[in-house]
């Protein structure tokens, strides 16, 4: 039998919604593994479809740079939202961010790059910006997306500046039509984005193994309601169809109308710029998402309660 913390139990309680005693159940399970236990519960009909970004547990800031048909968002966490809100915080964020849509690199490499005007790396400065302002920080990530003839569209929630907040998003448009109109359109579908948070443009380049997951969730729940084989058959493929309409982007009711779906809207704007429109990528930085925050106070409540 696995021995399961009560931090675990608490951590899938917080992800899943379920009872306590179930969760330690699903933990004992699947010897103390937090996504097999998710699916678990799942399965048993405990718990309603898991979010993979968990509660957001850090603070900082997210930082997006746009440079034509390029673009780079980054995060960089601090200890306290009281950090976020300081100008020189924001002007290191702003500085990194801007370097890595230049340099176009990973984050170890962004680390190593110098940073303006100090005689410094980025990893360095920010070890400096540690020592004045007395909190820990890191930079965590960065991701870049491109076209070769179109846009980049781009959209901040919960901004502090034009460039940073808490949510970035990044939408690669390619298109030869009209600029201009072609950014309004990203824009909304940033916004879209931000708000609806798919996992995939199309069907084509959704996660494997994230469809595979939902089928093996959703046909066992089928095979629960003792239905013939060929019911739960039909009845597996109705649940992949709204599965792909709510994490395909393309799938995906358009936020902004409510009634459209984003491929229909992308068909409608080719026409009115007269030149097909593709959405190439998008990438989308929520702060602390995957990032767990530890509560000891509860955790110790349920170590209680447990034993």
């Amino acid at each position: 039998m696995a021995d399961v913390k009560a931090s675990e139990v608490k951590t899938l309680r917080d992800r899943t919604g379920a009872g306590m005693m179930d969760c330690k159940k699903a933990l004992v399970e699947c010897n103390g593994n937090i996504e097999e236990a998710v699916d678990w519960l799942r399965k048993k009909g405990l718990a309603a479809a898991a979010k993979k970004s968990g509660r957001v547990a850090a603070e900082g800031l997210v930082g997006i740079c746009v440079h034509g048909n390029r673009g780079a968002v980054v995060e960089i966490n601090a200890e306290t939202d009281f950090v976020a809100r300081n100008e020189l915080f924001q002007k290191y964020v702003g500085d990194v961010v801007e370097l890595a849509c230049e340099h176009n690199c990973d984050v170890e490499h962004l680390k190593t790059l110098e940073y303006p005007g100090t005689g410094r790396n980025v990893s360095d400065e920010l070890m400096n910006l540690i020592a004045i302002i007395g909190e820990n920080m890191g930079v965590r990530r960065v991701k870049h997306v491109s076209v070769s003839d179109g846009i980049v569209a781009s959209y901040i929630h919960n901004k502090i500046s034009a460039n940073l907040g808490k949510i970035g998003i990044l939408v690669a448009l390619e298109s030869s039509g009209d600029k201009e109109k072609l950014l309004e359109i990203g824009k909304k579908i940033a916004m879209h984005i931000a708000a609806a948070n798919p996992q995939s443009t199309t069907i084509e380049d959704l996660d494997p193994a994230l469809l595979e997951r939902e089928k093996d969730v959703v046909t066992e729940q089928a095979k629960s309601t003792g239905k013939p084989a060929e019911f739960i058959e039909k009845i597996v493929e109705g649940r992949i169809r709204k599965f792909y309409e709510e994490v395909i982007l393309l799938e995906q009711v358009f936020v902004i109308d409510g009634s459209t779906k984003v491929k229909e809207v992308v068909a409608a704007a080719s026409k009115e710029i007269g030149a097909p429109i593709t959405i190439k990528g998008f990438t989308k930085f929520a702060l602390g998402e995957g990032i767990e925050r530890q509560v000891v106070d509860f955790a110790a409540e349920v170590a209680a309660q447990l034993s």
